[in-house]
């Protein structure tokens, strides 16, 4: 019996997800993509996630749902919104058996690149870039 070797990139991590899944991670990738499109694609914690200077949103792949973890300040600017799906502070789950919301994940991701710019230049000297 071999040992199942754990994925190296996102595409690896899309083609070992359960099939449920399977199905709606490269969409997810896409409207995170489309709403980040100079962020970095990577793993971080085993899963999916997309970092500008700093990890601005990831997702993953669970049994009944696909968690989508973008900081528990998106999770709360968009309560309302965010008000028929299961939240915690920093999570969300898209549940498997209804179409991911497309829009709210782009806006989501969108509000992560502006706070993570203006969190980036609070932090800047004068006369720094």
């Amino acid at each position: 019996m071999t040992a199942k070797r754990a994925p190296i990139s996102v595409g690896e991590y899309i083609e070992a997800a359960p099939n449920a899944a399977r199905k709606k991670l490269p969409e997810m990738r896409a409207c995170i993509r489309k709403a980040a499109p100079d962020a970095t694609e990577g793993l971080n914690w085993g899963m999916p996630a997309f970092s500008y200077k700093r990890i601005l949103v990831a997702f993953a792949a669970h049994k009944n749902h696909i968690g989508f973890y973008p900081a528990p300040s998106a999770v709360k600017a968009f309560a309302r919104e965010l008000a028929k799906f299961n939240t915690a502070s920093g999570s969300i789950q898209f549940p498997l058996e209804k179409p991911l919301p497309p829009p709210l994940i782009r806006k989501i991701t969108a509000f992560r690149v502006r706070e993570s710019v203006e969190q980036d230049r609070k932090w800047r000297t004068q006369g720094t870039t």
